[in-house]
């Protein structure tokens, strides 16, 4: 038998390849949801993600696996129109005559972002068009200093410094390069007349979820399940202690000693290291999410890039890129914020107090908005959403196969794997479950 720990994503799609492997498995998930960051929040219609998600044109596995499932028909790309509100005015910033009407860059400088965006290298007055090939020769290059020499400090200053800070915090300058172009890599080809289409399934990724679940077996699968130790002896793995609990009233705890071939830590790092001691060296940084249900739209816009002062770094509006009718007509919208330490105001707030908080800024930003438009509101938290993907992440990344780190038969497939570079998302979960699944198999 296969233990998987944790019932995200990447641990449903371990023990799905594994059972296509002609393995047993269980998945053990600790809280009483499966889904981890995908899990959903209800609405007046289709629950929603409590976090958001969207998929770009370069995630392929996932759009397999949704094939795989009977779902691919259901998955819709409209168009995510970007915006950037600086100066108190909101820019559209999608097709090439709205870039080129932004007033706060020259001619130049839209032309050398322009050119990094198609992955062309201008710098001394010769294109090159393989210097962006190979990613990890920028891992130890500053974000800051490439983005200024590959395009200009205006650029910068006005541009990706505002968008680093909301992403990264403190930790912005720590970052690499090699973070920034691979994300403008994962980003996927743009419709040059509309703007980028983005990802969505019909009715919200709880389904893919959902279809998980009933592929792998809901008799496979444990909620409210805590693995608390993995057992290893000459080399290599022998046992899996499992905590299982009752949330209700009467609640009990009873404690499983299972036998297991390999164990799946589809987890955070902090997960692994607790329970086989590996010590990963990324540094994790949390979110406080907030979801608006409003009875009209905000803006027009799906992702509304803020660069001036506010208390949230982007305005996420959901609703402007799936209807509201697939909602009972609510308008949502997230709130969120990165946060780098359990020291940070937001974090420390109720979530009345955040609510409060998140309404002040917008309407510091909209004047003309009502808080008598807001229906209701629903704050998330995790501290550990996104790695701070700094200079020399690669070296920290946590292999898949911990034979020699740990002990034969102990794998990873969490956040900190190599799937999740240079961005996290769902299509990396799939791969990193993937990933272990073929190695246990022996595929890899």
């Amino acid at each position: 038998m296969i233990a998987i720990v944790g019932g995200g994503i990447a641990g449903l799609a371990a023990a799905r390849r594994l059972q296509g492997h002609g393995r047993d498995v269980r998945v053990f998930e600790a809280s009483g949801q499966v889904g981890g960051l995908a899990a959903t929040t209800e609405t007046a219609g289709d629950p929603i993600e409590t976090f958001y998600h969207h998929l770009s044109a370069s995630e392929e596995t996932i759009v397999e696996l949704l094939d795989d499932l009977g779902l691919r028909e259901d998955l819709e790309w409209p168009i995510g129109k970007n915006a950037y509100y600086v100066d108190g005015t909101v820019h559209p910033m999608d097709k090439p005559w709205e870039i080129l009407a932004f007033p706060h860059w020259s001619l130049y400088d839209k032309f050398r972002l322009g050119m990094l965006t198609l992955d062309v290298d201008v710098r001394g007055g010769i294109p090159s068009f393989d210097t962006y090939d190979d990613l990890e020769e920028f891992e130890d290059v500053p974000v800051k200093e490439f983005c200024i020499e590959h395009t200009t400090r205006n650029v910068y200053e006005t541009f990706f410094e505002p968008l680093l800070e909301a992403k990264f915090g403190e930790r912005m300058e720590d970052v690499s390069a090699a973070w920034l172009l691979g994300r403008i890599k994962f980003r996927g080809e743009r419709d040059l007349l509309r703007g980028e289409p983005l990802g969505y399934l019909d009715g919200g990724f709880g389904r893919l979820n959902d279809a998980l679940v009933e592929d792998v077996g809901r008799e496979h699968i444990d909620t409210n399940a805590r693995v608390t130790n993995v057992g290893t002896a000459d080399g290599g793995l022998q046992t899996v202690t499992v905590e299982h609990s009752d949330p209700g009233e009467d609640g009990f705890t009873n404690v499983e000693t299972v036998d297991a071939d390999a164990v799946v830590v589809a987890a955070m790092p902090n997960v692994l290291e607790a329970l086989t001691g590996y010590e990963c060296e990324i540094t994790f940084q949390g979110t406080v999410c907030s979801i608006v249900s409003m009875d009209r739209q905000l803006t027009d816009t799906y992702w509304l890039n803020i660069a001036d002062d506010a208390p949230f770094g982007a305005l996420i509006e959901h609703t402007n890129f799936v209807s509201p009718e697939r909602y009972g007509g609510e308008h949502l919208l997230y709130v969120p914020k990165y946060v780098q330490s359990p020291e940070d105001p937001v974090w420390q707030m109720t979530d009345d107090e955040v609510e409060a908080h998140w309404l002040d800024g917008i309407a510091d930003l909209f004047p003309e908005f009502d808080r008598s438009h807001v229906n209701w509101m629903s704050t998330a938290r995790n501290p550990r959403t996104a790695p701070v993907y700094e200079r020399g992440y690669l070296d920290m990344v946590i292999p898949y196969h911990l034979d020699s780190e740990v002990a034969e038969g102990v794998y990873y497939a969490g956040m900190a794997s190599r799937a999740q570079y240079p961005e996290r998302s769902l299509n990396g979960g799939i791969v990193a479950g993937y990933e272990c699944a073929d190695r246990i198999a022996g595929e890899k």
